[in-house]
């Protein structure tokens, strides 16, 4: 009756090891269910800033006053007709001299 008992035992541990530790058993899920929720994650960001960026190609793409900003904000450029003025700041040891 032991035997018997004891073989039973060792029957559920096999069929047990492969549910927690065999190909496709819960530690390896748990491990793949985390890499998912990372994945959601940085998809998340990408998905918004991929977003921001459509916007900004509709926007080039649709009106002038787009392009205007950018060209005032990054190259500098100016309108026909208009003055541009830039200040500086002073710094303080020529403001103390």
């Amino acid at each position: 009756m032991k035997i018997l008992a004891f073989l039973f035992l060792l029957l559920i541990a096999a069929l047990q090891y492969p549910i927690w530790l065999g190909k496709g058993g819960w530690l390896q899920v748990r491990a793949l269910q985390q890499e998912i929720d990372k994945q959601q994650a940085t998809n998340v960001l990408l998905k918004a800033r991929n977003d921001a960026l459509a916007a900004e190609v509709t926007d080039l793409k649709s009106g002038l006053e787009a392009v205007e900003e950018r060209a005032r904000a990054e190259l500098g450029m100016v309108k026909k007709d208009e003055i541009f003025f830039q200040f500086q700041a002073h710094r303080e040891s020529e403001v103390r001299n």
